[in-house]
């Protein structure tokens, strides 16, 4: 099964942690700019090798078979020489690729079909342009780079390759076992990596090749001790152990195979899309990466919500998320990177551009409910663990994103959590839907000033509630207790009151910032189920109505109900189908005793899962299941995300196999 769904050409994707590569049908890198989806091999969020292509005797081979992703981490194809019928062909290559951190393997085989002696001249033009993952998007935007150095030393076993610009450095060394003969230029700055391989008679002969990646202020791991990285069979035992070791002990349904099928492919991708991180007091923990292709790297909202729909099987995940978010918690306030003290990160960059502060992601603020989610990931933990060593250990922090929720998030002064829009580069919205125009009125018309989006009020309720309960229960201050149980109550009591649309019958998205609703139909209503803010008689109205055909596709919940000026089916969040976002209008949906409801969503959801060949994307189009016999795929949506990948979990703990 290919890695391809929605992500251009059919390119194939091998990730392990904060490194991955994607490759073209043939194994080959060429560098092309494609904003849907970078060929490369990327580690830390810059791409250290951009030109992977091979030659035989002068020419490209063709693909007999095209890359494929086994199970084990390893990718294979197989090539031959460009011939005819009459003519079979003179050699055969099989091509074995893996990934660890920080490095890329390959084993080349060639192997002669005819019976005499023949000799072969293989070459591989490499090179490595280090560019950074912001300047490969599709957004138009060019970064100016001044003093920048690239530099190639020959070896003798290959070439390295390094970049300077100020304090930045970065290096990729390619090697191969045997050395190559030669190391030729090409004239573009590529180098040309040369063999002359003798084959006896229905012989072979293979090229172990090796690269290591260096990036700027990191050092590679899952490298021996001489910088070599391990070999294709090494990497598939190391990952079937790593993966082993994760899966071990999940309960799966075995009335629900499906469900089963998807619940074991969503825990391997999660073991491979852990990176690490540091805690308060410079601990290492592997935290959940948002996604690839664009996000292999911490996203605050992503890894709380992992852990959540992964915490009845996998509270390990939780246990490292937490303190890594504490320990990048804002401490002051910050205009550029929208931090103010108490908040919890949005977005950790470790890349070039985030580096010399030319986009604002280094450690980026800009989300309104990052905050609420660790503290109902902190409640939900103890609740699930009985374990109170971390709730101890954070009251610190947890205080302080109550106190960013009622001071400078809004609670207090406005009644709400409140954004506004980051003019300094950043993100428009701050909620989970958090594309230009998402956050909109029916007519499509977008929303203008200060923003109170629904979903994060029902976040801030429950985050309210689970902190009281942490004070009460752990901390021994029933004062503060009662004083977070007010709040709670007072803002279901005015929600009802601000939101509720009586014509609809359904909760606005958002108000503006004058308190006028923002009225297009969305599915953000689910999350107030998940939450808990409705009471049961609107609760079981909103979960009702949430499976109507203008919202439910077949494949799930529609992020904005079609008939509306503002659907449209391949719109990121106005009229598409998450994953995640419908795992948490199904465990809302069992909150209310919606069970039917329940399990038409986790039907959907794993149906579309079979489609994919068994993994969820991050996003699909809106277009309803009967309309065409598979989802169809969001242009740009990442493969393999988190939050999707923990989807699966999520829907066993509301439905229950």
């Amino acid at each position: 099964m290919t890695d391809g769904y929605g992500h251009g050409q059919g390119r194939q994707l091998l990730v392990r942690g904060e490194t991955f590569a994607a490759t073209d049908p043939s194994g080959a890198l060429t560098a092309v700019r494609d904003g849907s989806s970078p060929d490369g091999l990327f580690v830390r969020d810059a791409r250290h090798l951009c030109r992977w292509q091979l030659t035989v005797d002068g020419a490209a081979p063709e693909v007999l078979m095209p890359m494929s992703y086994e199970e084990e981490g390893v990718g294979r194809c197989v090539l031959v020489p460009r011939g005819g019928r009459q003519e079979p062909s003179a050699y055969t290559l099989f091509r074995e690729q893996a990934v660890t951190e920080g490095s890329f393997v390959e084993l080349l085989k060639v192997v002669s079909n005819r019976p005499a002696p023949t000799t072969v001249r293989v070459a591989l033009t490499v090179d490595a342009d280090f560019t950074d993952q912001f300047e490969l998007r599709s957004d138009h935007r060019t970064y100016q780079k001044p003093g920048a150095v690239r530099t190639r030393e020959v070896l003798d076993d290959g070439v390295e390759f390094t970049y300077t610009r100020g304090d930045w450095r970065s290096s990729t060394t390619v090697t191969s076992e045997p050395a190559p003969d030669a190391v030729e230029e090409t004239g573009t700055g590529a180098r040309r990596l040369v063999w002359t391989l003798d084959l006896a008679g229905q012989g072979g002969a293979e090229l172990a090749l090796r690269v290591v990646a260096r990036p700027s202020g990191a050092e590679p791991t899952g490298v021996s001790a001489d910088g070599a990285a391990a070999s294709p069979a090494a990497v598939a035992a190391e990952l079937a152990r790593t993966v082993g070791e994760f899966t071990e002990g999940v309960e799966l349904p075995g009335a629900w195979p499906e469900l089963a099928d998807a619940c074991t492919r969503g825990l391997a991708d999660l073991a491979v899309l852990r990176v690490p991180a540091a805690g308060p007091d410079g601990e290492r923990h592997l935290v959940p990466a948002a996604g690839v292709p664009w996000f292999l790297t911490l996203l605050g909202r992503d890894a709380l919500l992992t852990s959540l729909f992964t915490l009845p099987y996998r509270p390990e995940l939780a246990a490292a998320t937490l303190p890594v978010l504490a320990a990048t918690q804002a401490t002051e306030q910050v205009e550029g990177a929208v931090a103010q003290p108490g908040k919890i990160v949005h977005e950790v960059r470790h890349g070039e551009l985030a580096h010399f502060g030319q986009v604002p992601y280094g450690r980026y603020y800009g989300s309104v409910d990052a905050t609420p989610l660790f503290l109902i990931l902190l409640g939900a933990y103890v609740e699930q663990t009985a374990d109170v060593t971390l709730a101890r250990r954070l009251e610190s922090h947890a205080r302080a994103a109550v106190g960013w929720m009622l001071d400078h998030g809004g609670l207090t002064s406005r009644g709400y959590l409140v954004y506004r829009a980051d003019r300094g580069g950043g993100l428009a919205n701050q909620n989970w839907k958090d594309s230009p125009g998402a956050i909109c009125s029916a007519d499509g018309g977008r929303a203008t000033g200060p923003v109170m989006a629904a979903g994060a009020q029902g976040y801030a309720y429950d985050a309210l509630r689970r902190t009281a309960t942490l004070a009460r229960t752990i901390w021994d201050d029933t004062v503060y207790a009662d004083l977070l149980t007010q709040a709670a109550s007072d803002l279901r009591d005015r929600f009802v009151r601000d939101f509720w649309m009586e014509e609809a019958g359904f909760p606005a998205l958002a108000l503006d910032g004058e308190g006028r609703q923002l009225d297009a139909l969305a599915s953000d209503a689910g999350h107030l189920l998940w939450s808990g803010l409705l009471d049961k008689e609107y609760g079981e109205a909103v979960g009702r109505r949430l499976l109507e055909p203008d919202f439910f596709s077949g494949w799930g919940v529609r992020t904005v109900a079609s008939g509306q000026a503002a659907y449209h089916p391949l719109s990121y969040h106005r009229g598409s189908v998450w994953p995640h976002d419908n795992a948490l209008i199904a465990l809302g949906l069992a909150r209310y005793g919606l069970h039917d409801e329940a399990r038409t969503v986790a039907g959907g959801l794993i149906a579309a899962s079979t489609a994919c060949g068994g993994r969820l994307p991050e996003v699909i189009a809106g277009y309803a299941s009967s309309a065409y016999p598979a989802p169809v795929p969001y242009p740009h949506a990442c493969t393999r995300e988190s939050r999707s990948a923990a989807t699966p979990l999520a829907l066993l703990s509301a439905v229950g196999g």
